[in-house]
């Protein structure tokens, strides 16, 4: 629910599952070690779960019933069954999954654009992969359609965590609808690609972060100058924006690095404190 006018607003489930995602990201395993050098802290969490029964219709299970690989407990907000759903939207081609990362809005609304009437005004919301069509948010970003790197990056981290937690125990499509499963940290080698291609040579040489500029997709002068743009094109790839985001768009610099050719691929997440990097081998 959202206030409008001192009114409330109901928003329909597509197109709040942005938000959804962002609840995804709020996870962390939690080591036995780790567990046992915070007693206090670690049956806080825990009593605390015990204790709201609204809590833990939607929360993920935590404490001594309910540890995973290796003892690990975990800490998020999205249990397992709407772990499921809320994957299954975000890993469907028609909906977040672009060929260069996860959208910021489904593709659903290109075609069913949420609109609603407030104080006598129409109001609508629609899938924009590209810049967006309004100055209401200063300048032309948007988070309506494109891929973003700071959120990208957040999801294979938290996708990275749940692997720490499940292992092969959960596995789902990738896509979905395609019949191939895989489990999380195979999900995060496989979207950590993707946000990778967006910079590299296709098979006819050109690089999606340049769009239609052909002086930096056929001059070799230019080509290998590649922009960190503010965010992509949620259907082409083409970078939009600022081009100088080296703070946030320059973590593909990392993916690069450990992503080898054929057999390997290495995606890395931020693990800790926001710091460090974990890196997994497929």
């Amino acid at each position: 629910m959202a206030p409008f006018n001192g009114r409330p607003i109901k928003f329909i489930p597509k197109l709040t599952e942005t938000g959804v995602r962002r609840a995804l990201c709020a996870t962390t395993a939690v080591d036995k070690s780790q567990r046992e050098r915070v007693p206090r802290l670690t049956a806080g969490v825990h009593a605390r779960w015990q204790r709201m029964p609204e809590l833990r219709e939607s929360i993920h299970a935590t404490g001594p019933d309910h540890f995973g690989v290796a003892e690990r407990g975990i800490i998020g907000l999205v249990n397992e069954n709407r772990l499921r759903r809320i994957l299954t939207r975000m890993l469907d081609e028609n909906e977040f999954l672009s060929p260069y990362g996860i959208r910021a809005l489904s593709r659903y609304h290109a075609e069913h654009p949420y609109v609603f009437s407030a104080g006598g005004q129409e109001y609508r919301v629609g899938y924009l992969p590209a810049e967006s069509d309004t100055g209401m948010f200063g300048g032309n970003s948007n988070w309506r359609g494109p891929v973003w790197f700071p959120m990208n990056v957040v999801i294979l981290r938290a996708l990275l965590q749940l692997h720490h937690y499940y292992g092969d125990r959960l596995k789902v499509e990738f896509p979905t609808r395609s019949g191939r499963e895989m489990n999380l940290r195979e999900v995060a080698v496989e979207l950590a690609g993707r946000l990778a291609t967006t910079f590299t040579d296709d098979a006819d040489g050109r690089r999606p972060v340049f769009g239609g500029s052909e002086r930096f997709q056929t001059d070799p002068l230019w080509h290998d100058l590649v922009p960190f743009h503010e965010y992509f094109h949620g259907d082409n790839g083409a970078g939009l924006g600022a081009s100088h985001q080296t703070g946030w768009t320059g973590l593909v610099a990392k993916l690069l690095q450990q992503s080898g050719e054929g057999e390997t691929h290495r995606v890395v997440a931020e693990i800790e404190d926001g710091a460090a990097l974990m890196e997994v081998s497929a």
